[in-house]
């Protein structure tokens, strides 16, 4: 059996949402939309590693920069993410030969 050495960083709606600027109110509805994938406390809480506020921020940019909804920011993070994965195969391949 294996444990871990350390308690991973979660942070709470509330805390969530002052990091990101957003509303709780928001916060939930992004979860709702699935842009955001928060964990559940033993209370069944929403908590959020760190790393979604990184994610939430992204969705920021697009919703304010190119004036997407939310419903098609899923969409153009799924594709953008696949681009990202596309050049670095295409980066390492080119370093091979």
């Amino acid at each position: 059996m294996t444990y871990a050495l350390v308690r991973p960083v979660l942070l709470d709606l509330n805390s969530f949402a002052h990091a990101t600027g957003l509303h709780p109110e928001a916060v939930r509805r992004l979860v709702a939309l699935g842009l955001l994938e928060p964990v559940r406390d033993a209370k069944g809480e929403l908590c959020f590693p760190p790393a979604q506020v990184t994610l939430a921020a992204r969705i920021q940019r697009l919703h304010a920069g190119l004036s997407l909804n939310y419903a098609a920011i899923g969409l153009v993070i799924d594709l953008l993410d696949r681009i990202e994965e596309l050049e670095t195969t295409l980066r390492s391949l080119s370093t091979r030969h």
